[in-house]
């Protein structure tokens, strides 16, 4: 799995580069801008790209935005960004036209190194890896038509969950169900918020991001 790496923080970007080597990955590219990145891209067959939201010379959301070109140019490609702080704007630009083959983290993410790894490859196998914390704030948001006060606890845990992008056999080992229980969850939950029930675990995460984003 051929990895490319855009981040300014060269402790950081050395290691990560290492964590992943040693997991099999490999590391063709560690960039310290979009610029460079985007020259990865152009230039070798990668599966994945790991790149900050903020790079030089402004570190605005230059790094976002070689995501979304990357996105747009390259979308074979798998896209997981990561973010210092909970950005939920930038991550709804992110994830606006597709949650597959995409991925939005918080750095402290990588300090749970087998969940960093599983994100990875999630999002490069073209299923997506969104933080629990984004997760979390968008549920929080409020509507005055809110459908999200229709689900039970249960219900909104699973929901949280397959938002992240768990699978049904990964939210029934995370809340020690059986993977039965979860399916009828999931049908409970697309029924209650009147989305249409899919087959693959990324457009079960776009059909929950498409809402939550409304």
């Amino acid at each position: 799995m051929r990895v490319a790496i855009a981040e300014d923080a060269v402790l950081l970007r050395e290691g990560l580069s290492r964590l992943l080597g040693d997991e099999g990955f490999d590391v063709v590219g560690q960039c310290g801008d979009a610029d460079e990145l985007l020259l990865k891209v152009r230039s070798y067959p990668l599966d994945v790209v790991i790149v900050d939201v903020r790079l030089p010379p402004t570190h605005s959301d230059e790094g976002l935005r070689a995501a979304l070109e990357i996105r747009k140019s390259h979308p074979s490609v798998g896209v997981l960004v990561l973010s210092q702080y909970v950005e939920v704007g930038l991550a709804m630009k992110l994830l606006a036209d597709s949650a597959e083959g995409v991925g939005y983290l918080l750095k402290d993410r990588i300090g749970d190194v087998k969940d960093f790894l599983a994100a990875v490859r999630r999002v490069a196998d073209g299923g997506s890896a969104v933080d629990p914390i984004i997760v979390s704030t968008l549920l929080s948001r409020r509507r005055s038509d809110d459908p999200l006060e229709r689900l039970t606890p249960r219900e909104r845990e699973v929901l949280v969950l397959m938002a992240e992008g768990s699978s049904n056999q990964g939210i029934a080992d995370r809340l020690v169900i059986t993977v039965r229980a979860v399916e009828k969850y999931v049908s409970s939950i697309f029924g209650k918020l009147g989305l249409p029930s899919t087959g693959t675990e990324s457009r079960r995460v776009l059909a929950v991001l498409a809402f939550l984003r409304a």
